[in-house]
């Protein structure tokens, strides 16, 4: 009996692909999150790696340093005290990073913010966020779908940075001929 595999190659044994999608395939299917949490949201995250719901079957291994990880999970109630930390820990990343904002806490600020002042009213008034995932505290089924916004999201990224297209345009606007 053949495999899928087996039956795919018979013909002559070539696969045509871009060396964009090798390369995007490759990194949706090795994201390194870092392990932090800061309150209740923290726990749901945690549960998200147990045999029940294998956050490792989407290729994520746990990381606690910066700069061996490319996503942040932002999970729970972000403080003022607490934002410049998570700013410097999110510079410290290598590039490409993206952030997941888990939790209403971190999404905008959750129950807090009305009667705290300690409270910011959302992550990404701090660093960009990439996914939301909404709840109080949002079950691991939730985090697992923004897990694949996420890699759907790396999925339709060019190899191109945005940003380096704009320069390029900008200098060939400010050429004369």
């Amino acid at each position: 009996m053949k495999g899928l595999l087996d039956q795919r190659f018979e013909n002559g044994g070539f696969i045509l692909t871009k060396l964009e999608d090798l390369i995007n395939w490759a990194r949706l299917s090795s994201m390194f999150p870092m392990t932090f949490g800061i309150a209740c949201c923290a726990i749901e995250f945690m549960s998200t790696g147990t045999t029940a719901y294998d956050m490792e079957r989407f290729g994520m291994a746990p990381r606690a340093s910066p700069r061996q990880t490319d996503v942040m999970i932002v999970a729970g109630t972000v403080t003022f005290k607490m934002a410049e930390r998570i700013k410097r820990l999110y510079e410290q990343m290598a590039e490409p990073r993206y952030v997941v904002s888990m939790g209403s806490c971190s999404n905008c600020g959750g129950p807090y913010w009305q009667h705290g002042y300690h409270v910011v009213k959302g992550v990404d008034r701090i660093i960009p966020v990439d996914v939301y995932v909404p709840g109080c505290p949002p079950r691991p089924e939730a985090l697992i779908g923004g897990f694949l916004k996420l890699q759907e999201k790396i999925r339709n990224e060019s190899l191109v940075a945005p940003k380096a297209v704009e320069k390029l345009l900008a200098k060939e606007e400010n050429v004369v001929v």
